[in-house]
């Protein structure tokens, strides 16, 4: 029998994988354009961006930012929530879509996640709705859609806005339409990991023109279109992009198509040939989600049967010439943010004195999916899927290699 190769075996992939980012002549190109165009603030660039992934995603308006945090931030605040609000946030995520409720002084409020889709479960986000809700904020982890037929329906019952957290999301669709404009609006990140990337930015997308004049207005020192320059109509902050961002994001979008279709083709691999495996457990595709766009390819691990813990797991499988990591391992309420929130007046914003909502314990609450999930999930980075297909074989071979030797790592 062949030999683990943490024990000293020879590993089951010898892949020199894909680095991050990826760029060419059109990046470089359209960087010297700017700067020799003299141009390279908040101008033509930034325009052309903003239409051609709005048209991308199918949405009618985008509106960028200096990152996927203030483009939430500045979304929120657009739709007139603050004080008091509560809005319905998943606890396996990102720190930026629970902080961003805070930071327009809003109580995030944690629903559970479900275990075959790792987003946010609608069942929950129903029992944790009060008169105090005014928004739900799904996150698409990972690529994959959460439930927005049934998340649409209840925010229709409840009179609530559902904005999309989409920052894992370019390219995913949900019945033909793009992320992004499924709800009231959506948005995206383009910082160093993401997908597309100029290091930082963002963008909102809406099919609301209102909406969309409203948050350019909070990204933009709270002018509004057809003021004087000097006119400020709303408390503001200055969350433009540059010309040099959007040049590289112009860029870097005229091949997202081709690595999004790369990357699914070869995570049906991947899933096809990891779901016989005993003790892994994939993420399976909903039907309705049309098109996916992986920013992460997950699986999860049955704990009890291979008798191991996941990180003991993951050594092996990096051994294996696999990378591989273990994502988030500590859901969003158990952060020091939270656990601390209502314990004294260092826990501001959460305790200041203009901050209108009852306290909430997040010391008791409890999502056990998103705990155990926590535990027990593997990620593997988008680049892995621009590699070829036989190196996904070869993936698949080093897991179930790993899983014949489990004895080995107890």
């Amino acid at each position: 029998m062949s030999v683990l190769a943490i024990y000293g075996g020879e590993k089951t992939c010898a892949t020199v994988w894909p680095t991050w980012p990826i760029w060419d002549d059109r990046e470089r190109d359209g960087l010297m354009a700017v700067l020799e165009s003299g141009k390279w603030w908040y101008g033509e660039q930034v325009k052309a961006f903003e239409a051609a992934y709005a048209a991308f995603q199918g949405a009618r308006f985008g509106v960028t930012a200096s990152s996927g945090t203030t483009a939430l931030e500045a979304s929120l605040l657009a739709l007139g929530i603050g004080a008091g609000d509560e809005v319905i946030v998943p606890p396996y995520s990102f720190v930026a879509t629970a902080s961003a409720v805070l930071r327009v002084n809003a109580i995030p409020i944690f629903a559970d996640i479900q275990p075959h889709t790792l987003c946010i479960d609608p069942d929950d986000v129903a029992r944790k709705i009060t008169p105090r809700t005014r928004a739900i904020l799904p996150v698409h982890l990972a690529g994959y859609v959460a439930d927005m037929d049934r998340l649409n329906e209840i925010a229709r019952a409840h009179t609530l806005f559902v904005v999309e957290d989409a920052c894992h999301s370019w390219g995913s669709q949900w019945k033909g339409k793009g992320t992004g404009a499924l709800g009231a609006c959506g948005v995206f990140s383009f910082q160093a990991s993401k997908n597309i990337t100029s290091a930082e930015g963002g963008i909102m997308l809406t099919d609301d023109e209102e909406l969309a004049e409203q948050c350019r207005s909070f990204t933009n020192v709270g002018r509004r279109k057809g003021g004087a320059w000097y006119q400020h109509f709303l408390l503001g902050s200055n969350l433009r992009m540059t010309e040099f961002q959007a040049a590289l994001l112009l860029a870097q979008l005229s091949r997202l198509e081709a690595h999004t279709l790369k990357r699914q083709a070869n995570a049906e691999i991947l899933n096809d040939g990891l779901r016989d495996i005993p003790g892994i457990i994939t993420i399976e595709n909903d039907p309705r989600m049309t098109r996916r766009g992986y920013h992460l390819f997950c699986f999860r691990l049955d704990l009890n049967l291979l008798g191991v813990t996941r990180e003991r797991f993951l050594e092996a499988l990096t051994a294996e010439g696999v990378p591989c990591m273990p994502g988030y391992s500590t859901p969003l309420y158990k952060m020091p943010l939270f656990q601390r929130a209502y314990q004294g007046a260092d826990g501001c914003p959460v305790t200041c004195p203009y901050y209108a909502g009852d306290p909430v314990a997040y010391t008791q609450v409890n999502c056990p999916v998103c705990e155990q999930v926590c535990q027990d999930t593997c990620w593997l980075f988008h680049t892995v899927l621009l590699a070829g297909e036989d190196d996904m074989r070869g993936i698949v071979a080093a897991v179930r290699k790993v899983v014949e030797h489990i004895q080995d790592l107890r």
